[in-house]
């Protein structure tokens, strides 16, 4: 690890013009000089291991602003300041009673030392766990621009089969993100132009021919909070992860399902798919398929059909495919039978 300059901000506000000087927009995360850190268990990784090389840390645990470590519920919204760690919204009464999927996401992500430690904006914005990102022997064209893709033809079995490239197949690892991506979530970040308000599906970009540029985050801004709206979906739902072993593991395939129903006909489902993808994956048309019809095994099998439709898989990981579908149709009867 090289030398780097690490200080403190106490305001939001201070944060952002301490890292002003940056580049306005699209900043990569591993050519920018100043980078955010608060718990700091990806970034400090990726550090050690040469990948990401920042010259100055800034610590945003001493931002000033209270509502940065609250959680607040009010009818049809449950907001989480940037810096509420992993395990407390995972153990929040008012998160489980009225959305399960929230904290299921969170507790099944990491370990309790891990969620701990981890803030909620920190966790989304992790980087992928790809062993030819994180070894930086090999080419790599989301750490190194125009270098090439080890994993096309390397070890691929971890790699995802759904919003791929032809420059780069590394699959984002996040569970509480399908969450957010599913629920429809909104992120509120701040920067040198103000504030503003994204779309959760809006924050990660698809790799394309750029997968250097991860995030539509502008080099100084700051998430300060995640807003997730309520609905009649919102108690009935879960989120099943589907691992190599029962302890913390990422997963080969996950389901986050909410499900508002009449009686046994789905009125709306909200569906995200990780493991499997290269940006948190909301699963647009097996909602499409199940919307106004009975959830039974044949609506369940045919919305996992259409959700991996566009799947691409390579040499070792073409087994995602058949595993996605049955996490999904699993997922899907268990919310369905869900006490509410």
């Amino acid at each position: 690890m090289r030398p780097f300059l690490y200080e403190r901000p106490t305001s939001v506000s201070a944060a952002i013009a301490m890292a002003s000087h940056l580049e306005a927009r699209h900043v990569a995360p591993t050519q920018a000089n100043t980078q955010f850190i608060a718990g700091g268990t990806n970034l400090a990784d990726y550090m050690k291991l040469g990948v990401a090389q920042p010259e100055r840390l800034l610590d945003l645990n001493e931002l000033a602003e209270p509502a940065l470590r609250q959680i607040k519920t009010d009818d049809d919204t449950i907001r989480f300041g940037a810096l509420v760690r992993m395990g407390e919204a995972a153990d929040n009464n008012e998160v489980r009673r009225r959305c399960p999927l929230l904290a299921d996401s969170l507790k099944f992500a990491a370990s309790g030392q891990l969620r701990n430690m981890a803030s909620l904006a920190g966790n989304i914005l992790q980087r992928t766990r790809c062993e030819y990102f994180r070894e930086t022997s090999w080419p790599c064209n989301k750490r190194e621009p125009g270098s090439g893709c080890a994993a096309m033809e390397g070890v691929n079995r971890q790699h995802a089969v759904l919003g791929v490239s032809d420059a780069c197949i590394a699959t984002y690892h996040g569970d509480f993100a399908q969450a957010l991506i599913a629920l429809g979530a909104v992120v509120e970040v701040e920067g040198r132009r103000g504030q503003r308000k994204i779309p959760f599906a809006g924050l990660h970009r698809l790799p394309g021919d750029t997968p250097n540029i991860e995030t539509d985050l502008a080099a100084d801004e700051v998430i300060v909070a995640i807003d997730v709206p309520l609905g009649a979906w919102s108690r009935r739902s879960r989120y099943l992860k589907i691992r190599d072993r029962e302890s913390y593991a990422f997963a080969l395939a996950s389901a986050a399902v909410a499900l508002e129903m009449d009686g046994n006909t789905v009125g709306q489902a909200r569906i995200a798919l990780g493991g499997v993808a290269t940006v948190p994956w909301r699963a647009r048309a097996a909602e499409d398929a199940l919307r106004g019809n009975a959830l039974d095994d044949k609506t369940a099998a045919a919305a996992a059909e259409a959700a991996f439709a566009d799947a691409r898989p390579r040499e070792h990981n073409a087994f995602k495919i058949p595993l996605g579908k049955r996490t999904l149709v699993r997922a899907l009867l268990e919310t369905r039978d869900m006490k509410v």
